[in-house]
This record gives C-alpha cells, structure tokens and sequence, in this order.
C-alpha cells in the first residue's frame, strides 16, 4: 500500500509578499507608461514650444541668473569631462532612482510608501506642466548659443531631429524631473538611514543639476520649478517616523544609588510606620528602624519591649527605659530622641495599673 502525498504549499507570509511586489511592480510601471504616454501629447506644438524658450531666457536673463554657458565651457575643456557628463545624463537617472526604490521597498517598507507617493504627486505635476507649457530645451535656442553635447560628444538618448523623436517629448524642459527625482533620492536616503554620512547624497542633485544645465538640456528655472513641485509634494504626503530616532540601549547598569540617598530612602517614613531613634542601627530598605537593644520585629508587626503589652498597629514603639512619644506638637521630647525614664513608673499590664 502506497501512501500519496500533497505537495506543500507556501507558507502565507511568502505569498503574501510575492503578491505585493508583483502589485508594486506593475504600479510604478503603470505610472511611468502612463507619464511617457502623455508626453508625447505635446509634441506637435513646436512653435509655441520655441516662444516659451525665449520668453524663459529672457527671463532669466532679467533676473540675472547665471548663463547656462558659463557651466557648459567647464564641460567643454575635455572631451572625456564631457563625454561623462552625457553618459551621466543618460545613464544615471533612471537605474538610480529604479535602485533607490528597490533598497526602500526591501529595508525601509514606511519610506518606500512615502517615495512612491511623494515622486508619484511630483511626477503627475510635471506631466500637467509639460502640456500646459511646452518648452525647447537651451540647446535648440538659437539665441542661447550653446552646443548640444550629446549629438557631438554622445552619448545621446534624443533622436537628431525633435519633431519626428517619436521615443521622447523633446519639448517638455520644464519643469528637470532628472533634478526633481535626483532631489527626492537624496532627501529620501537621509530620511531613512543613520549614517553621519547621509548628507552627501546631496552630491547626487548637485551633479545632476550641474550635468543638466552644462549638457544645454535644462535652464536654471527648470531645477527651479522641479524643487517647488518637489517641496509642494512632501507638504502633501506624511512623511513617516524619521529613521535616526535614538533607540532604547539595553544591556547597560543601572545607577548605584550613593550611601547618602540609600539611608535617606531606607530611613523614609511611610504612612503608619514608627519614627526611627537616634542612634539605631541603619536598617534595610522596608524595614521599620528599631532602638538599640531593642529586638527586631517582624514584618507588619510594631516593635514591642520585653514584658510589655502589646501595641496596636500603627502605635508608636515601647523602648525600655524611655517614655511613650506623644503626638507630633503635644510637647513631649522630640522625634528620634528617647527620654530619660522615671523611677516611680510602674510597668504596664493590658489590664491597667498594678
């Protein structure tokens, strides 16, 4: 007789990730299709794409901005110098925010959430821009006179001719999403990591900015736009718990407490506990402190002397030789001093006087 068996089937914890990162996977895809898609839907709009270039100029100009020239002769002293800046322009934004998605998703699950959501409402306001405000990029701009360092130094993600690219909108400068998605990857990586380090990501916008405008594929005011888009989306979206929170050290002594506080905590009186006499020995911590010759007493007792009746609870201790303590003010010897005992007294039975 053969015995059959089923195979086993994933544990639901596994299952249940794989169906996330497979709902994540086709959302983000998803967005950036449907971001391309609606590029290209001014793409048609050449002239008026070539005024808003010079009304930016000009602008730019007037506000006295640095020229994107100025940056681009840096470029040009080396050919290698500037043949880096185009591979980091094509090569490095997309791979380098696909990466800094996929370290989020996989060590800071609450920070993924938030980038995603945070470049999602940045990246649906840009494509709103593209439509509404078609722009030539400075490297078409007669008046600029700049190179376009992609076609002559390469490499280049644009076709040579921008009204028949049919793989980019070449006319949708404003607002950089290169910077605007370079930003987020900085600010998003000192969000969620620890290190003293984190703020050389910073690096990262800041090559990017410098690669944009020196390659003639960006103005100054497009970086600009990006970041008030970018500041306008973190405003919008919660930002989770910061990652730098300082954790609870476990495994660390407690403080000792000095023999000053020691005594003052173990001689504290506690309601309906007996004063403590001068001169007694130091008792322990719940203890109730006892005269010396007097013999200790048990726990939740009042200290008796021998031969005398016992005492209610909550009654001041018989000391031998010393006289009953009266309440605090009634002019009997103070607290903590035991007075000097009579000759004549007579000793106390529970049935009275003998």
């Amino acid at each position: 007789m053969t015995s059959h068996t089923t195979p086993d089937r994933p544990p639901a914890g596994k299952s249940d990730a794989r169906r996330r990162l497979i709902r994540e996977l086709l959302l983000v895809a998803g967005l950036f299709a449907a971001y391309k898609a609606g590029r290209t839907l001014s793409t048609g709009r050449t002239d008026e794409a070539f005024r808003n270039a010079g009304r930016v100029w000009d602008a730019e100009r007037a506000l006295h901005l640095p020229g994107e020239g100025a940056v681009q002769r840096l470029l040009l002293h080396s050919d290698a110098l500037v043949h880096t800046a185009n591979t980091y322009y094509a090569a490095v934004h997309f791979p380098a925010t696909a990466l800094f998605l996929v370290w989020l998703y996989l060590r800071r699950p609450a920070h993924y959430l938030w980038t995603r959501r945070v470049l999602a409402v940045l990246t649906a306001a840009a494509l709103v821009l593209h439509l509404s405000f078609p722009l030539a990029p400075p490297r078409m701009l007669d008046a600029a006179r700049l190179v376009d360092t992609a076609q002559v130094y390469g490499p280049s993600v644009y076709g040579a001719a921008p009204e028949t690219d049919t793989m980019a909108n070449q006319f949708a400068a404003m607002p950089s999403l290169h910077f605007g998605w370079a930003l987020m990857l900085a600010l998003g990586m000192i969000a969620a990591t620890r290190s003293r380090w984190r703020a050389l990501w910073l690096l990262h916008p800041l090559a990017t900015l410098l690669v944009v405008v020196g390659t003639a594929n960006h103005y100054w005011v497009d970086a600009a736009v990006a970041t008030l888009l970018l500041g306008t989306a973190l405003l919008l979206v919660p930002r989770p718990p910061a990652a730098d929170a300082a954790p609870a050290v476990r495994g660390l002594p407690r403080p000792r407490r000095s023999a000053q506080a020691a005594d003052v905590g173990a001689g504290a009186l506690s309601p309906g506990a007996a004063p403590a006499v001068r001169g007694a020995a130091p008792t322990s911590p719940g203890t109730v402190s006892t005269a010396r010759g007097v013999a200790p007493t048990t726990p939740g007792a009042a200290p008796t002397t021998p031969g005398a009746a016992p005492t209610t609870p909550g009654a001041a201790p018989a000391v031998r030789g010393a006289a009953p303590l009266g309440p605090p003010g009634a002019g009997g010897p103070a607290i903590g001093r035991a007075a000097p005992a009579r000759a004549a007294a007579a000793p106390v039975t529970a049935g009275g006087d003998r």
